[in-house]
Order: structure tokens, then C-alpha cells, then sequence
């Protein structure tokens, strides 16, 4: 199929990607803006992977309030420039993160950041499920990872389906913004505030 400039022009306006990586895109997915779509999003996710040693010294801090003022955030989203910290995108990105964690109530933002008592008191409770199920002895096990899997996609900011998109986590929607920019994005840290707790 032949490449031209609308697909092109029609990929770009939809990803914010450059044209030559939109052009590669639809050669590989044989002019397919949806496939292309996908194809940029897993590419964005292994040059996210690549960016993630550089430095990022810029950024914002955004406070959301939710309607009532029973709820509110404070959230910091670093980057690699103040140019990519002012654009319309980057500070889309970090509203709509920090109305995230106040809709959702993450726990940390990855797994490194639960705490390990917390996690021996999950598995614990779940293998005692388990055990309790009168299920195989080989099976117990999977089980409880199964559990600890969508524990960790509850609690965990970058693993849980993001509120305004579930079909993707949050990760996949920094990563998308990282493809855009062509910077590292680091989600640093956020404090949620609940009235009476």
C-alpha cells in the first residue's frame, strides 16, 4: 500500500510522533492508522525503556482538589526540560494523573514503594485463601500470585487501568506521553488527602 502525506499527516496529528517513526509505523502495519497506533505505542514503550537513565530535573507540581473538597492531591512529574514541563500535553498529563490518584487511591507509585509488611499481610491472607479453597497443592501457589497480580494492579499508581481510559494503565499513559515528547518523564511522588482519615 502506498504512504502518503494524509496518512502520515492523519497518524502524527493522532500520536504527536515524529513523521519519520509515523512513516515506518504504517510501512510496518501496511497503512493501518489503528495498527500503526498500536505499533507506535509498544515502540513507545521500549524507547521509554531507553530514556529511563536520563535525568529528569524539571517538571511541575499540580494540586487537584475534587468537587466538595473532601479530596485532594499534590503530585510531582519530573522531566528532562522546562520546554517539555510548559507544553499543553505534559501539563494534561499531570492533572489528569493527579485526578487519578484522588478517583483511585493508589497506595505508591510501583511496587517498590509498598511497604514490605504490607505485602507479607497480603500474601499471607491470600495464601490462607487459598489453602482454604480445598484446591491442588501445585496450584496454590498460582494462585496466590494471581492475587498478588491484581493486588498490585490496585494498589500500585503505574499498574492500575488508568480512570479516564481503562483499557490502558497509568504506566502505559506516561509512556505515551514519552513516545510524544522523546524525553524521560518520571512520576516522583504524590501525597492524597482524604477529610476525616
Amino acid at each position: 500500500m502506498e504512504i502518503n502525506a494524509s496518512l502520515v499527516k492523519e497518524l502524527r496529528d493522532r500520536t504527536g510522533v515524529g513523521i519519520m517513526d509515523c512513516k515506518e509505523a504504517l510501512k510496518e502495519c501496511k497503512g493501518d492508522i489503528e495498527q500503526a497506533i498500536d505499533y507506535l505505542r509498544k515502540k513507545g514503550i521500549t524507547t521509554a525503556k531507553k530514556r529511563g537513565g536520563r535525568a529528569t530535573s524539571e517538571g511541575q507540581i499540580q494540586a487537584y482538589i475534587h468537587a466538595g473538597g473532601k479530596i485532594g492531591v499534590l503530585l510531582e512529574v519530573n522531566c528532562e526540560t522546562d520546554f517539555s514541563a510548559k507544553t499543553e500535553d505534559f501539563t494534561s498529563f499531570v492533572k489528569n494523573v493527579a485526578m487519578h490518584i484522588a478517583a483511585s487511591n493508589p497506595v505508591a507509585i510501583d511496587r517498590e514503594g509498598i511497604p514490605s509488611e504490607m505485602l507479607e499481610k497480603e500474601r499471607e491472607i491470600y495464601a490462607t485463601q487459598a489453602k482454604e479453597s480445598g484446591k491442588p497443592e501445585k496450584v496454590l501457589e498460582k494462585i496466590v500470585d494471581g492475587k498478588m497480580k491484581k493486588f498490585y494492579s490496585e494498589a500500585c499508581l503505574l499498574e492500575q487501568p488508568y480512570v479516564r481510559n481503562p483499557d490502558i494503565t497509568v504506566q502505559d499513559f506516561l509512556n505515551e506521553l514519552m513516545a510524544k515528547t522523546g524525553e524521560n518523564i518520571n512520576i516522583r511522588r504524590f501525597v492524597r488527602f482524604q477529610l476525616g482519615e
